[in-house]
């Protein structure tokens, strides 16, 4: 088990309160104080037939299932649009830039495809010119020998999504392509993005990078719900447990987030806002459709340390617990700790964060901003959205307009 460590920010708020919004809402209907807007079962998309089948053709796409192997064997599920819905080509002659976005904790790459085709921030991309690859990591539940019954296959926190992960998708986007990649990722996608720059693997195969609501410090994350999650140890108490798997549906974890919104004295009735913050641009019918089909197992390990990071602060490597373990895996009594200013000033970054989220915190996003005081003032691009809170970037139907068209004339700059 963990002891205090120090990690990222976004993750675990997203992660520990994500959960705690899962957990209670995916309860039977007829059980649900919590969530009684939800009066019918919302369209479900299955993703039996992969992501793209449910979520991309529906809308005249074209789209391709790939999958990727990590070299510790896990296998990930990557979804490719090759061109946008009119085949229109890149424009001036030139190959499609690729583009891979990555989601956050506990939802897959269908978070990203749950408004209409001309809000969804994959198919905008697409129909701009790009080749848009959409991520998603070992959540998937598969692996070439392992199996999610054996706790073995959850022996991982994100610091496994840093070294094997992101590395496996972007070395099979940049083998296929041969050209570098621009990357988009929200929430923790944000954090195993800084990390994995930070260590320089990834920056020869990049060419420039998208952060939206980015993360790396939670120290002033207003979500009180997270908050006492994280510093109540209930990761920790699941692992204490047995239980590898950090399922936000179990009884387990649901008798815990709901005596923590008795202990809090909140209101659970609309948990997606005590959570996220208050986001201004959600669709009814968005929300219905995201809670019918997440959220994703995560590994207990992942759970302690995103939990790790809220407590210490700091961003590091997974705390064994002890310093003899900490010996034993890094050399060293302390975990290293992943150094954001080393992130080559040159990399063309763009950020945009919320006023109003509750994850990543204004003061937060403002302290990470602060780490790139060196970086290039040409490859630095900030936008403020003062409405929006952490949702609103992956469903707010203003998104494209506010965000995303953004984002697009930023990659194409990069050209």
């Amino acid at each position: 088990m963990a002891g205090s460590v120090m990690v990222p920010s976004v993750s675990i708020g997203l992660a520990l309160c994500v959960l705690i919004f899962f957990a209670l809402s995916l309860k039977p209907l007829e059980a649900r104080g919590t969530f009684g807007r939800l009066a019918g079962k919302p369209p479900q998309r299955t993703a039996a037939g992969g992501i793209c089948a449910s979520s991309v053709h529906i809308y005249g796409y074209k789209c391709e299932e790939h999958d990727v192997v990590t070299q510790d064997g896990y296998i990930l599920n990557m979804q490719r649009i090759p061109e946008g819905r009119t085949g229109a080509g890149a424009g001036g002659g030139g190959k499609r830039q690729p583009v891979l976005i990555q989601h956050g904790i506990l939802v897959d790459g269908m978070s990203w495809l749950l408004n209409p085709a001309d809000q969804n921030l994959p198919l905008i991309l697409a129909d701009q010119g790009f080749e848009v690859w959409m991520g998603n990591t070992r959540f998937s539940r598969r692996h070439k020998y392992l199996d999610p019954s054996q706790r073995a296959f959850w022996n991982w926190s994100w610091d496994e999504l840093v070294s094997y992960d992101l590395p496996a998708m972007f070395d099979h986007i940049h083998g296929l392509t041969g050209q570098k990649i621009h990357y988009l990722g929200h929430s923790l996608g944000t954090l195993i993005g800084f990390a994995s720059f930070s260590e320089k693997g990834l920056v020869d195969k990049v060419r420039s990078a998208a952060m939206l609501s980015p993360v790396a410090y939670l120290s002033h994350m207003t979500t009180v719900i997270g908050d006492i999650a994280a510093k109540s140890f209930l990761a920790e108490a699941t692992s204490i447990l047995g239980w590898a798997e950090f399922n936000p549906k179990s009884g387990l974890v649901g008798g815990f987030i709901k005596a923590i919104c008795l202990k809090a004295g909140i209101d659970c009735y609309d948990l997606l806002s005590v959570i996220t913050g208050k986001n201004c641009c959600l669709n009814a019918s968005t929300i219905d459709l995201f809670l019918a089909n997440e959220p994703q197992s995560t590994s207990t390990k992942n759970m302690i340390h995103l939990a790790q990071t809220v407590r210490d602060k700091e961003l590091r490597k997974y705390n064994y617990g002890s310093s003899d373990h900490n010996i034993k895996y890094y050399g060293q009594a302390i975990p290293p700790a992943y150094n954001i200013s080393a992130i080559p000033h040159d990399l063309p970054l763009f950020f945009s964060y919320g006023g109003l989220d509750s994850l990543a915190d204004v003061k937060d996003v403002e302290f990470l901003l602060d780490q790139f005081k060196y970086h290039d003032i040409d490859k630095m691009n900030v936008q403020f959205v003062k409405d929006y809170a952490h949702a609103d970037f992956i469903m707010g139907v203003t998104a494209k307009d506010v965000v995303y068209n953004q984002v697009a004339t930023f990659f194409k700059r990069q050209a």
